[in-house]
């Protein structure tokens, strides 16, 4: 599954776990990070991640979330997992 596709479908979770509008839909981008995201606390977080490996099929290790640095990086994450 190509990056930029990925890319899309993360930013539309986590616009729908942030009740975010659609003519914000410019803000979420490879380098996003969650204290840039007004809502992005550590329980929506939680939510995030959760829809994340539903939507994808894959689940995540506790360390891998940890080291996550931007929406980016989880983007990279979930290539790598849908590719194996």
């Amino acid at each position: 599954m190509d990056q930029s596709v990925i890319l899309g479908q993360v930013a539309d979770i986590i616009r729908d776990v942030l009740d975010i509008n659609d003519d914000k839909k410019l803000m979420i981008n490879g380098e996003t990070t969650a204290d840039q995201m007004e809502g992005w606390d550590s329980f929506n977080h939680i939510n995030i991640v959760v829809a994340i490996e539903q939507h994808f099929g894959i689940k995540f290790k506790t360390a891998e979330i940890e080291s996550l640095r931007n929406v980016g990086e989880m983007v990279e994450l979930i290539a790598r997992k849908k590719a194996a």
